[in-house]
C-alpha cells in the first residue's frame, strides 16, 4: 500500500464491516490502460455501515448478494437488493448505506488500469450504472473465485485474476443482456442450485441435500442440470469435491485420509477412486507432484 500513501491506504476499505475476505494485488493506479484488479473481496455491512467518498482511488464494480440497502452515484439515488450491481469511476461522488433490518452482503473488485471504466461501460455498468440482473445465483460464485486466486500466492496470480475479472464481466454483460430479453425462471432455479453446490460442496452428502436446501424435488434438480448443463447434478457435487480436495493437497498436503474426511468421504479408498475417475491421477501421485516441486 505504501505507493499509493499512507491516507490513502486508510480509505480503500470500510472498517464497518465483518465477515470480511479481501485479497490485494497490486495497488499502484498505475498509468498502463490495462484493465486488472487491484484488490476486492466481500464484506457483510455492520447496520451503521456508511461510505461516503467524493473520489478514489480505482474504478470499481460491487455486487449485492443479500440484504438492502442504497447507493447515490453523482447525485443519483438507486436501490439495493440481491442481483444489483453498480460501478463507480475514479472521480465518482459515492455514498453507500446499508439497511440496518437487513445489512448488505456484497461483493467488490477495484479496477486499475487507464481502460478500466471503458470496460466496464462495455459490459453494461458503466461507472455511475446501477444493474439488477436477471439471473444472479452464479455471480456469487464467479467473486468468491476471484477472492480465492487472488489470495494464493505466486507469479501467476496477477494473469489468473485478469481473466477471472474479464469472464466476470463477461457474465455481467450476459445476465443484463438476458435481462433485457426475458427473465427465465427455470434457469435462475438452476443457477442457484450450482451456486449451493459450488459453495457448499464440502457439506453436502448428496442430491436430497441440494434439493431440500432450494425447494425443490430430486427430479425437479436433475432436469434443470439436463436442460442447463453438461453433467448431472451429482457428477457436478462430485467435481466439485474433488477440486477442493486437489487444492487441499497442493497447498497443504497432508494425510489423505484426512482430505478425503474434509470433503465428506468417510472411506478413503472410495475417496482416491473418485479423486482419479475426476482427475486422471490418484491423490498419492498429486502429492508426490507437490513433493517433486
Amino acid at each position: 500500500m505504501d505507493k499509493i500513501g499512507p491516507q490513502a491506504s486508510r480509505r480503500l476499505l470500510s472498517q464497518q464491516v465483518t465477515g470480511t475476505r479481501y485479497f490485494f494485488l497490486d495497488l499502484a493506479p498505475g498509468s498502463d490502460r490495462r484493465p486488472r484488479p487491484a484488490l476486492g473481496g466481500r464484506e457483510v455491512c455492520n447496520p451503521d455501515y456508511a461510505v461516503l467518498r467524493e473520489a478514489y482511488v480505482y474504478d470499481g464494480l460491487e455486487f449485492v448478494a443479500a440484504g438492502r440497502g442504497w447507493v447515490e452515484l453523482d447525485g443519483a439515488r438507486h436501490p439495493l437488493g440481491p442481483g444489483t450491481v453498480f460501478a463507480y469511476g475514479r472521480a465518482t461522488r459515492c455514498v453507500i448505506r446499508t439497511d440496518p433490518q437487513q445489512p448488505m452482503v456484497k461483493y467488490f473488485v477495484c479496477i486499475a488500469g487507464g481502460a478500466a471504466a471503458r470496460r466496464l461501460t462495455q459490459a453494461g455498468v458503466g461507472p455511475g450504472a446501477v444493474k439488477v440482473l436477471a439471473t444472479h445465483a452464479e455471480m456469487r460464485g464467479l467473486f468468491e473465485e476471484l477472492i480465492h486466486e487472488g489470495q494464493r500466492p505466486g507469479r501467476l496470480a496477477r494473469a489468473l485474476c485478469a481473466a477471472q475479472l474479464e469472464l466476470l464481466l463477461l457474465k455481467v454483460e450476459e445476465h443484463i443482456a438476458q435481462g433485457a430479453q426475458r427473465d427465465d425462471p427455470a434457469r435462475e432455479r438452476f443457477l442457484r442450485c450450482k451456486s449451493l453446490i459450488d459453495e457448499r460442496a464440502r457439506d453436502l452428502a448428496g442430491l436430497e441435500e441440494i434439493a431440500a436446501a432450494v425447494g425443490l424435488e430430486v427430479s425437479s434438480v436433475c432436469r434443470l442440470f439436463r436442460r442447463y448443463h453438461d453433467c448431472s447434478p451429482y457428477q457436478h457435487l462430485l467435481r466439485r469435491k474433488m477440486t477442493l480436495a486437489a487444492e487441499e493437497l497442493v497447498e497443504n498436503g497432508g494425510l489423505i485420509k484426512e482430505v478425503a474426511q474434509r470433503v465428506g468421504f468417510a472411506d478413503p479408498y472410495h475417496f482416491s477412486r473418485c479423486f482419479k475417475a475426476v482427475h486422471g491421477v490418484a491423490p498419492r501421485d498429486l502429492l508426490r507432484y507437490r513433493r517433486a516441486d
